[in-house]
């Protein structure tokens, strides 16, 4: 990213904007219900993420830049050729669009519709209120990544990171406190016996 950004990105913006990559409102909203119901493993993937990112850090990525490349499909048509690059870039775009895109967007547009009421305030059904905020959401997020182009969005992603963090740090708290009624040890105690019968 730093290296389409203008190579004005600073360490702490490309930071931010690797924790939005890998994290955003599917998140916050299904993996910590997912967590509640089937105990912490569902974790495990997000935490080994972070190896996988280290490991591609030091090891792939200066070998891309010694090859001058920037992108996965660079790097194939370097290696094989032009129609496989087009055929993998394709299979990214379709993969994003049809499998992570609508999930975000929905988790998104739930947040919104429970925090804000936009069913309500704009005097439509719940789901045509959520379809409303996923359309909205969609349009004013690609007309902003359109113009704003690669430092924007990158900038904007480490100011919600830390909005994101502070969320996200929140979300198990009051969660534990709430369970513990009042204490969060209790709640702790509580889930992890939930958890233990739950896998037997």
């Amino acid at each position: 990213m730093v290296f389409l950004g203008g190579r004005s990105l600073t360490g702490g913006v490309i930071a931010g904007s690797m924790i939005l990559t890998n994290i955003s409102t599917e998140h916050l909203i299904g993996l910590n219900g997912s967590a509640y119901k089937n105990g912490m493993i569902i974790i495990a993937w997000e935490v080994t993420s972070a190896i996988a990112l280290v490991i591609a850090a030091l090891y792939f990525l200066p070998i891309y830049l010694k090859m001058g490349l920037t992108t996965i499909p660079q790097y194939l048509e370097q290696r094989y050729d032009s129609t496989t690059k087009t055929i993998v870039a394709f299979l990214l775009m379709v993969s994003f669009v049809v499998t992570l895109l609508p999930i975000v967007l929905y988790t998104g547009a739930i947040n919104l519709e429970s925090i804000f009421n936009v069913s309500e305030v704009l005097n439509v059904s719940r789901p045509e209120g959520i379809w409303i905020t996923v359309i909205t959401i969609g349009v004013v997020g690609s007309i902003y990544a359109i113009f704003g182009g690669l430092k924007a969005v990158a900038l904007s992603d480490s100011i919600n990171a830390i909005g994101l963090l502070i969320g996200g740090l929140m979300v198990p708290t009051l969660a534990l406190w709430d369970i513990g009624d009042g204490n969060i040890l209790d709640g702790i105690t509580k889930y992890m016996n939930m958890s233990l019968k739950n896998s037997m």
